[in-house]
């Protein structure tokens, strides 16, 4: 009996890590970007350059920088606004205050479809690369370092 529980747990344990590692850009994560942030995001909305130009004007028309391309959105993950994603979509278990990001909400209209979605992003950034950081300290937040960098996934 042990045993046999030994080698579920074993075998549930392989089953995570071979999806996690089978999470890319075209399979899961544009799909999920489409579905849940394309009214805000989408073809229409601005460059991330425009964008950081006239936040105000933006913000104002309910509109984002677009994330329709692959390296759209790593621009928000990695350079140059980076951790801006996961700030963003965070639950708020990685935030000292445990608020979430304001676009956590975002990601499903029920706690289970958010954590869900939110752990496919994990997975695809790398879980060990999801951090709240921006590329150069803000306030409180650290700057992101190289090793973290070295941890981000982002299969495509």
């Amino acid at each position: 009996m042990k045993i046999e529980l030994l080698l579920i747990v074993a075998f549930g344990a392989v089953t995570v890590a071979a999806q996690a590692a089978d999470v890319t850009y075209r399979t899961d994560v544009q799909p999920l970007i489409k579905s849940h942030c394309a009214d805000c995001h989408g073809d229409e909305s601005p460059s991330l350059a425009d964008f950081l130009q006239d936040q105000k004007k933006y913000k104002k028309e309910k509109q984002g920088p677009r994330l329709g391309t692959y390296a759209e959105l790593i621009q928000l993950i990695g350079w140059p606004d980076a951790g801006a994603l996961m700030r963003r979509l965070d639950d708020g278990t990685n935030t000292p205050d445990k608020k979430p990001g304001n676009m956590y909400k975002q990601l499903g209209s029920t706690d289970a479809e958010r954590t869900t979605n939110l752990n496919l992003l994990k997975a695809w950034v790398g879980e060990e690369a999801w951090n709240l950081n921006h590329w150069t300290k803000v306030d409180e937040v650290p700057a992101i370092s190289k090793g973290q960098l070295d941890k981000l996934k982002l299969n495509y």
